[in-house]
């Protein structure tokens, strides 16, 4: 199994396109997540759409607009707003934990390999096979 994050940018525009990621794979919607984090003192999130792996090919994907969006606990905002109106229109929670930021790592892979193991090890994901 390949699990893998894609970045579609920080939740600008980018969040519609990752809003219609979900609606058009609904039947393979696993998840949609909000992971917070602070980066120079301001208080942000990112919105994950976790789909289902592939069949063949495990393949997973975690398609992320990252630390763009600011944390709806600290500031209530219009795209946040957005990412919850779909998890109602879907049927889903939004599974919310806080992270360590992606500032912390030397690469962008080693947070998201970071990441990974956060769901893995909360079952969010499957575990490698």
């Amino acid at each position: 199994m390949i699990q893998r994050f894609i970045e579609l940018g920080e939740g600008y525009s980018d969040l519609y396109e990752l809003i219609e990621t979900a609606r058009a794979n609904q039947q393979r919607l696993m998840h949609l997540m909000a992971i917070h984090t602070k980066i120079n003192e301001k208080d942000v999130s990112s919105l994950v759409v976790v789909l289902k792996p592939t069949d063949p090919g495990k393949f997973q994907a975690l398609y992320v607009c990252r630390e763009g969006v600011p944390n709806p606990h600290v500031l209530k905002n219009k795209r946040f707003d957005m990412f919850a109106e779909l998890a109602a229109e879907l049927g889903k929670t939004i599974i919310e934990f806080d992270a360590k930021p992606s500032t912390m790592f030397a690469e962008k892979e080693l947070y998201y390999q970071h990441l990974i193991g956060i769901l893995r090890l909360n079952h969010y994901i499957p575990p490698l096979q």
